[in-house]
């Protein structure tokens, strides 16, 4: 670059209230990062303080935005605020907020570092926001990597313990294998349509017709967000992962980056590939198909908790992959207050948004009390629940809420989120529609028979004897901190003699147990507070979450 072409360059527009939400964010994420330089030990204590402040203080500028209404493009139509990206951005703070208060006796009692873990985290979060703005296919790959390579990071944050390690670098691994084929098949698309912008795309793809190289670049994009969602058969990483990755990143990892891959595919799917309807809807019909069957099935022979809601995750992730499959099954119709013209049925887009808000809600409040429980039974075999209700009747109820909920069972919310699906699904009026409607009440049946296995233990079976040791939920049985914890547990029983008591055998840890209150702090049970209501106020008042969704539909552009 010579100096006049250097000279002649002009800074692009920029809408400091549009940017307002990411830049607060990363302003807290600074301000963490200081106050722990200044600081240094004393800062621990404030860490969780301000990172959950700052989350509560960036949702100010979404509300002014969403009371604006006004619709903001900057650099040349790649990054968008308007109402859909509010809504998700919204979602992702709160989920980040949540997270926050699930994270703060966790770390604080793991002796990790606290300053790093925030700031990962917070850093995650900007990349999820700048996600529900982004629509070019460059905003869109840097957005995803933004959030994934912090995520990495935290899915190893354990670092005493070699489950956690494998956690980390197997998502790690898979990560970059996937992030390389989504970007050569975004080159392909780049190849064909000239352009990174979603409507430069979408009216290439519609004079281009399904040729060879189109779809070739449409399935390596949408296959690496497949990795993203967790979608069989590119599942394999999510339960070791979450298995050995600390219970608050899991809970992040199963929400929060999960509905950010969503985000990415609706405006993919509805607005860059709609002119390649004949390729997506098959890829996706079969994907939804496979992934809510597979992942059911191999849930219902879990005996770990968060194994067991792992793969409930992958099957969850297929009920929210099923509108993709009738995303253009509408007649041709004018997007209100535009001349953009389109095939996208409404239903359809409208699920997808509505489902990912409630699932958030009701997947995080079920690892809230998996992350409660644990400190009583240091265990996460689904075996350690029994007898739950008999020494710990709140917590039964919050996590019958919350299994009822994913199980679609009212009046938790997650009968909505059901409800939705096979609406769009119905709405289609296709063979295909109609199909996949049956293979998802079947798997929706199938589902409640691992749920409810959570169920009879918590409610009818007496309190176990002995409970494999873990660090938490999905801890190592041989972690440094878990042996120490039992050592503790040991001199805590002769003392008390209401506490457990480790033993050894040849496959694990075992902890003579003896119910007793399960300590509780007030972040924990804040967290479980606003998840609860949540999930309720869903089911009851279904029009709440039913607004959104058409809010950030009608408002979604191409």
């Amino acid at each position: 670059m010579n100096l006049g072409a250097l000279l002649a360059f002009v800074r692009p527009d920029l809408d400091w209230h549009a940017l307002a939400p990411e830049l607060t964010l990363l302003a807290v994420g600074t301000l963490v990062t200081v106050a722990d330089i200044a600081l240094d030990d004393k800062a621990k204590r404030i860490m969780p303080t301000l990172a959950g402040i700052g989350l509560l203080v960036t949702l100010v500028p979404i509300l002014t935005l969403a009371v604006d209404g006004a619709e903001r493009p900057m650099f040349g139509g790649a990054y968008v605020v308007d109402d859909f990206s509010l809504v998700l951005k919204a979602l992702f703070i709160l989920v980040g907020y949540v997270v926050v208060l699930m994270s703060v006796d966790y770390v604080r009692e793991g002796d990790y570092y606290e300053n790093e873990y925030y700031t990962l985290l917070l850093t995650s979060l900007l990349g999820m926001v700048m996600m529900a703005s982004s629509r070019d296919l460059v905003s869109v790959f840097v957005a995803l990597e933004l959030l994934s390579i912090p995520a990495y990071m935290l899915a190893a944050w354990r670092k005493g313990g070699p489950r956690s390690n494998e956690a980390g670098l197997k998502y790690y691994l898979m990560g970059v294998f996937a992030s390389a084929v989504m970007l050569y098949g975004m080159s392909l698309v780049f190849g064909v349509a000239g352009d990174t912008d979603f409507g430069t795309i979408a009216a290439a793809l519609t004079g281009e017709g399904a040729s060879p190289i189109v779809i070739v670049a449409i399935l390596f994009v949408l296959i690496g967000f497949a990795f993203k969602v967790s979608a069989v058969p590119f599942h394999t990483w999510a339960p070791d992962t979450y298995e050995g990755a600390p219970t608050p990143v899991t809970a992040f990892l199963s929400v929060a980056s999960k509905a950010a891959g969503f985000v990415a595919l609706l405006g993919l799917v509805f607005v860059a590939f709609e002119g390649a309807a004949d390729v997506v809807q098959p890829f996706f019909w079969v994907l939804a198909a496979v992934t809510m069957t597979v992942g059911n099935l191999i849930a219902l022979r879990q005996t770990n908790i968060v194994r067991m809601l792992a793969y409930s995750g992958v099957a969850q992730g297929g009920f929210m992959l099923a509108p993709f499959a009738v995303a253009f099954e509408d007649d041709a119709w004018t997007v209100p207050g535009t001349d953009i013209t389109t095939n996208v049925l409404p239903s359809a887009y409208e699920a997808i948004i509505v489902y990912a808000i409630i699932y958030a809600f009701m997947n995080l409040g079920a690892f809230s009390v998996v992350l409660a429980v644990s400190r009583r039974t240091r265990s996460g075999e689904i075996a350690s629940y029994g007898g739950l209700f008999s020494y710990a009747p709140g917590m039964a109820v919050l996590m019958t809420l919350f299994l009822a909920a994913l199980a679609g069972i009212p009046p938790a919310g997650g009968w909505f989120a059901k409800f939705v699906i096979f609406r769009a699904l119905a709405d289609a009026s296709t063979p295909a529609g109609w199909v996949l409607a049956v293979i998802v009440a079947i798997n929706a049946v199938i589902a409640f028979g691992y749920y409810a296995r959570v169920l009879v233990q918590m409610w009818f079976q007496p309190v176990p004897e002995t409970v494999a040791l873990g660090v938490d939920a999905g801890g190592d049985d041989g972690d440094e901190l878990a042996l120490a914890e039992a050592a503790d547990a040991s001199a805590e029983q002769d003392e008390h003699g209401d506490a457990w008591l480790a033993t050894e055998t040849s496959q694990a840890t075992m902890v003579r147990f003896t119910p007793g209150k399960i300590p509780m702090t007030g972040a924990l049970a804040a967290a479980l507070a606003i998840t609860a209501i949540a999930t309720l106020a869903l089911g009851v008042f279904p029009g709440l979450v039913s607004h959104f969704g058409d809010v950030a539909s009608f408002h979604f552009g191409g």
